[in-house]
């Protein structure tokens, strides 16, 4: 049987939309036109000449991805640790190749090892939560954001999602400053790695992540969560729901969770304190 990724001719040059034919069905009416759509790219992460994983995104902000992959996953503690990074073409897609320090290459070679030796014995009688899953701090952010400056983050959210705008096919994570602005967004055709590219150019710039907010247009999944609370981010605030496995960590690891953000309304799931009611904040 054929790699199907042998069979799948990819564009040159990694564009991050293409144009296609198809035909558009409008009130029982065809006819031909030409649509854009998003680019979905596999790009496949190699530690110190190992390979990783391989993911599914939209190429483009290949670096920032492949650094805020490192760091949200825990296989980087700091970006310093992070010694070189090459991006490299191949027939199917993108290699990332990356150097990273000898002591967290043979903790993430320890982390591969162990998994592979549990595959199949569930969660194994663990009792909390942080023996499930990686170790994580509890978030010690005290930012808080005024719910006026959350639902003026709303009303700007298309100017921020070009590629939303012209394929609808698209996620985007954005980032609310100290100033509760948006000062920063990324898009992919994954949450996950929209996140994970708004980390890593966040970490290009020296943000403090303690001192802001983090707005995606997804679920809040259990993943989501854990990255937020990796990088020790104080606010998720989703566009749509969580789910109860990312309530409880959100809860147990105190990070203020929020779902069904829109104009006048949001539900907060865990630790509320952090947002700052509309009468006491001065319009």
């Amino acid at each position: 049987m054929s790699n199907l990724l042998d069979t799948i001719i990819l564009p040159s040059g990694h564009p991050q939309s293409l144009r296609v034919n198809a035909v558009r069905c409008t009130s029982g009416v065809s006819g031909p036109t030409l649509e854009t759509v998003a680019e979905e790219t596999p790009i496949g992460l190699e530690y110190n000449g190992v390979p990783h994983v391989v993911m599914l995104a939209t190429p483009a902000d290949i670096e920032d991805f492949a650094l805020g992959f490192s760091l949200t996953e825990g296989i980087l503690k700091h970006p310093d640790e992070l010694k070189d990074m090459e991006v490299c073409e191949f027939s199917g897609g993108l290699q990332v190749k990356m150097t990273i320090d000898t002591t967290r290459f043979e903790t993430l070679d320890l982390r591969r090892k162990n998994l592979a030796g549990r595959t199949g014995c569930g969660l194994c009688g663990a009792e909390h939560l942080a023996q499930v899953f990686r170790p994580m701090a509890d978030v010690t952010s005290t930012h808080r954001l005024p719910v006026p400056a959350l639902e003026q983050a709303l009303r700007h959210l298309n100017r921020h999602q070009p590629l939303q705008q012209e394929t609808g096919a698209t996620h985007a994570a954005f980032w609310l400053d100290e100033q509760h602005r948006i000062a920063l967004s990324r898009e992919d055709v994954g949450r996950h790695n929209a996140l994970d590219k708004l980390v890593g150019a966040l970490t290009r710039q020296g943000t403090d992540f303690s001192v802001g907010a983090l707005l995606v247009t997804s679920r809040a999944s259990y993943e989501m969560v854990q990255k937020s609370i990796q990088m020790g981010i104080g606010l998720l605030l989703a566009i749509s729901a969580p789910t109860a496995l990312a309530i409880r960590m959100a809860d147990q690891f105190n990070l203020t969770l929020a779902g069904f953000a829109r104009q006048g309304h949001h539900v907060v799931y865990a630790h509320p304190e952090r947002f700052i009611p509309s009468g006491e904040f001065p319009s």
